[in-house]
């Protein structure tokens, strides 16, 4: 596939400021300046993320109310219960929430819905269940934003519901006692892309304050960083940016979940083959999807159950059922992705004539067409929506590109859906089966007046173009302090051109293992050398001779004690033939 190479403008007057005031290369100031970072203060703060540098929790609208209530339901011991979403945000959510409130004595129980019979959000079924078991307090975690007509039931029941979520407020609020949600109107909390965890998190420091102050903790006042681990989780999980207060809250957890001081960490960790240092990669590809296929396949209580356990027999036999869950998830997700592809590879389909892709089909299991989603976009490059029939109601999963609005989209469309919400990113909707053709042509002429085609050509995005002899242990170690990685703050992308390449050779799984050259300007007669390693490529071997720009991440190698400087590639490309 064809890819648009961009590098970004180099600017010498702030490089030297930074470089002055941080004592870091040109190179590594450069990659701050690409992420926004200009002021040498800011620069600083983000590469040394802390604790204390969190926003005052207090600024989030909502907060003095709902820590208030919850503080009298602790003191008169009011029964109190999370109701959270079913992903890896909700249940990461519904974790910490619970944790921190059974640890300050209070009379807590949790609740997750299961997707393939209750659906998101709060239902009206469980809410009785609750006033049924003397519930007075109900808290959501990651959903709730959009449930007015449950809130309103809610609160004739006798319920006192707090809504913590962070989705797009839809319409008018919930009548809700208190809703602590950045995004909505009038809320003066200076970051808004927190995950629902980081949410939750907010009134937990915000719960401590208040306990502290009136002389609760007799018996040691809990560790905050110690819910950090559960927070990274959820947090990585959601694909939010990692900045502001989300990338404190990463940096944190990741520490708490290398230590695996929690027997479900630890169970975790170990069924999915994560050791050493955990880092995002590990927590996105390894962690979070057998605890997400929990709520995808069966119930996301096991989630729960297995980050609040402190059993470690329990931990393992709960890792071990998720693993066997996230094995399910995995096959039916390739069984969908494939028959997807068939249908947009047929000839009537034209995908090259369009900007979007819609697609239902009866069968496909509800839990797995948000992946399958995700993949189409990262194939096709363009707005995707997956839809599940069955019955004659469809449930479906929408994801967004670069340029292109999902939820926006999905309100234009609103008149014929029956519910929908979501991000800028990603997006659910239900939809009757008879409107499912209005929906398409009209999906495809928002996609039409929306997006070019150049929108839809992926970008390579390089933070600049290097030599290879400008790379060295202290470059490696100095762009390691913008870690952690993720949305927002991309692991940097180098570029070298007219690169010779030696030789290549195919390992492994379809990986690609190269030897690259490239001659030095400062001593011509001595080119640099450089092995590299281009995961998945393994389809363009043989690969040799002159004039190759690739775009690569540098690392350090260790082996049996020895250190060598080695290259991640990401793309190659010829500049002219051979």
């Amino acid at each position: 596939m064809k890819k648009r190479w961009i590098v970004r403008s180099p600017d010498m007057e702030i490089q030297g400021l930074l470089g002055r005031e941080l004592k870091i290369s040109p190179l590594t100031a450069q990659l701050l300046i690409n992420r926004g970072l200009r002021c040498p203060s800011e620069a600083f703060s983000f590469l040394s993320p802390s604790l204390k540098n969190l926003h005052d929790p207090f600024t989030m609208k909502g907060m003095d109310k709902a820590a208030a209530r919850i503080v009298k339901a602790v003191r008169e011991n009011e029964k109190i219960a999370v109701y959270g979403d079913y992903d890896v945000d909700g249940t990461t959510a519904t974790a910490l929430l619970y944790l921190f409130l059974n640890a300050v004595g209070a009379s807590v129980s949790y609740y997750i819905p299961e997707r393939l019979k209750q659906g998101y959000g709060l239902n009206h079924q469980a809410l009785r269940q609750m006033v049924d078991s003397g519930i007075k307090v109900v808290i959501t975690a990651d959903c709730g934003i959009t449930n007015c007509d449950e809130v309103i039931f809610a609160g004739g029941q006798g319920l006192d519901v707090i809504i913590t979520d962070h989705h797009e407020p839809n319409g008018n609020l919930p009548p809700a006692y208190a809703i602590l949600n950045p995004k909505q109107p009038d809320c003066p909390f200076p970051f808004k892309e927190l995950a629902g965890v980081g949410v939750a998190f907010n009134l937990v420091i915000a719960l401590r304050a208040r306990f502290r102050e009136n002389g609760h903790f007799l018996n040691g006042i809990p560790n905050l960083k110690s819910y950090t681990d559960i927070v990274a989780l959820g947090t990585v999980a959601d694909m939010v940016p990692l900045v502001d207060e989300n990338r404190i809250f990463v940096k944190h957890g990741l520490d708490e979940l290398t230590a695996g001081k929690r027997p479900g960490i630890r169970a975790l960790k170990e069924i999915s083959g994560v050791s050493g240092a955990v880092k995002t990669g590990s927590v996105g590809f390894q962690l979070a999807p057998r605890i997400n296929a929990a709520g995808r396949l069966d119930n996301a209580s096991m989630g729960v159950r297995l980050l609040i356990t402190d059993d470690d027999k329990e931990a393992m036999d709960i890792a071990g059922e998720l693993d066997r869950g996230n094995i399910e998830r995995q096959r039916l997700e390739k069984k969908i992705l494939s028959e997807a592809m068939e249908i947009i590879e047929e000839k009537t389909f034209d995908i090259h004539g369009k900007k979007g892709i819609v697609l239902a089909r009866e069968g496909w299991h509800p839990g797995v067409i948000g992946i399958v989603a995700s993949r189409l976009v990262d194939i096709y490059r363009r707005p995707t929506v997956i839809i599940s029939l069955k019955d004659g109601s469809g449930k479906g999963s929408a994801r967004g590109i670069k340029n292109f609005h999902i939820l926006d989209a999905l309100e234009q469309c609103g008149d014929i859906l029956e519910r929908y919400g979501g991000h800028r990113m990603a997006a659910g909707l239900t939809i009757g089966q008879e409107n499912i053709k209005s929906f398409t042509s009209l999906f495809h002429n928002l996609t039409e007046k929306g997006l070019s085609f150049e929108d839809l050509i992926p970008e390579v995005s390089l933070d600049a173009y290097v030599t290879l002899a400008e790379l060295s242990e202290k470059i490696v170690a100095e762009m390691d302090l913008l870690a952690p990685f993720g949305m927002s703050n991309p692991e940097p992308l180098l570029g070298a051109r007219d690169a010779n390449i030696v030789k290549s050779e195919v390992v492994s799984k379809n990986h690609l293992k190269l030897k690259i050259k490239q001659i030095s300007l400062i001593s011509p007669i001595r080119p640099i050398f450089f092995d590299g390693i281009a995961y998945g490529k393994g389809d363009i071997h043989p690969l040799k001779g002159d004039n190759f720009d690739i775009a690569f991440i540098p690392y350090i190698d260790e082996w049996n004690g020895n250190k060598s400087l080695k290259l991640k590639v990401k793309e190659i490309k010829q500049t002219t033939s051979c």
